[in-house]
């Protein structure tokens, strides 16, 4: 089978916030050249969402790419990494009840106060009991480089090294790599070996006084989200070392701009799909 190419939730976070359900962005997504998707656990509701997702699934032959976790372990309490563990469980049951094979899980959260060697055991600690979890129910999870706090190429090889699961691999997130004043085309030389999963992400860094939604890096530069392919990430490159090592899952597009999502989205899978 070919490269299989999907669509977040997050590119239509503008969607959701107006009362979108998971139901009507499955729909929407079927009108796109997508094959699948990527649920959330930020949005997922799970008195609606089990029944309604598996009928708009198979109503409209898409599949489930990825369920993304929301997971947060740079908590000092024990409680509260408790709750974020709970997160992942949650994800892995719903990405076995349709049918997905992969659940992206994040490290953890820069906050002031908090540095990255003062959390990384907890990290591990949490990774660990749901990597045993995951691989009792033949899911793999993968790490994505989000965030401030570990989204470094050498900060996610080192998590994965230390958690030491055959169920614990890479969500290569193009665009993150930026917000961490990291090259991609670097990046995914250093971490290609690991990757169970792509998201299609693209910035541009842009002026101090930009009036858009932004993201600031690390060294403080403004990057804002633009459509795959419109933006700095050299995406051909990313996707040429993915192809040499064989990689064949999910190519993920996670939009972050200010177009309106829907138009930005398909625009996106299909300068994707030219790619692929």
């Amino acid at each position: 089978m070919g490269a299989k190419i999907a669509l977040s939730a997050w590119s239509c976070h503008s969607y959701y916030n107006e009362g979108w359900t998971n139901a009507q962005f499955i729909e929407f997504v079927a009108t796109t050249d997508a094959q699948g998707v990527e649920l959330l656990s930020f949005y997922w509701n799970p008195e609606r969402d089990p029944e309604e997702v598996k009928d708009a699934l198979a109503r409209t032959g898409l599949k489930l790419a990825c369920f993304g976790a929301s997971n947060n372990f740079a908590e000092a309490d024990p409680e509260k990494r408790q709750a974020q563990l709970a997160d992942i469980k949650l994800s892995i049951d719903n990405a076995v009840l349709l049918g997905a094979g992969v659940v992206r899980v994040f490290a953890g959260d820069l906050r002031e106060g908090l540095a990255f060697d003062e959390v990384r055991s907890w990290i591990i600690e949490g990774l660990q009991e749901a990597s045993a979890y995951a691989e009792e129910q033949g899911i793999m999870l993968c790490l994505e480089n989000h965030g401030l706090l570990a989204g470094k190429a050498e900060q996610v090889a080192a998590i994965i090294k230390d958690v030491n699961s055959p169920n614990l691999r890479s969500t290569f997130d193009a665009g993150n790599f930026l917000l961490v004043d990291e090259d991609p085309s670097k990046a995914i030389q250093e971490l290609k070996s690991l990757v169970g999963h792509v998201h299609v992400k693209d910035f541009v860094q842009v002026e101090q006084d930009y009036k858009g939604s932004f993201y600031r890096s690390l060294s403080g530069q403004p990057f804002a989200g633009r459509v795959a392919g419109e933006g700095v990430v050299d995406l051909p490159f990313i996707i040429g070392q993915l192809k040499e090592i064989g990689y064949d899952g999910w190519y993920t597009v996670e939009y972050e701009g200010d177009e309106e999502q829907q138009s930005a989205s398909k625009r996106a899978l299909a300068t994707l799909e030219q790619l692929l």
